[in-house]
């Protein structure tokens, strides 16, 4: 139970940093690729909760995984589109792997 709390905050945080990424991103990409990266932290966010809160896990798990693996092309684009700095898109991309290694143990837990 304590791994998935600490999963659950590290995502919290990771949702944080994002929103101070993602107040540099220009005006024209509001609606797009920000309101986009948004959506993809919260359904991760989301995906987290729900796995913690379901009996049979695997499946939320494997969606948890599938929205990381979204919300990381989304931050690969805009670090590619100069949206973002090298170092902002480092630290965030920190975020996401540590997060990921989580999801993967808990995974891995659940077989």
């Amino acid at each position: 139970m304590n791994e998935q709390l600490k999963i659950l905050q590290k995502t919290y945080d990771m949702i944080q940093y994002g929103y101070i990424c993602l107040q540099q991103y220009p005006k024209s990409e509001k609606y797009t690729l920000a309101a986009e990266t948004k959506k993809a932290m919260f359904e991760l966010l989301k995906a987290i909760i729900m796995a913690n809160r379901r009996y049979y896990k695997k499946n939320a798990i494997q969606e948890a995984d599938v929205q990381l693996e979204i919300l990381r092309y989304y931050i690969r684009l805009a670090k590619d589109l100069r949206f973002l700095s090298t170092k902002k898109y480092e630290n965030w991309s920190k975020m996401t792997t540590e997060i990921g290694k989580m999801i993967g143990g808990w995974l891995k837990s659940t077989r």
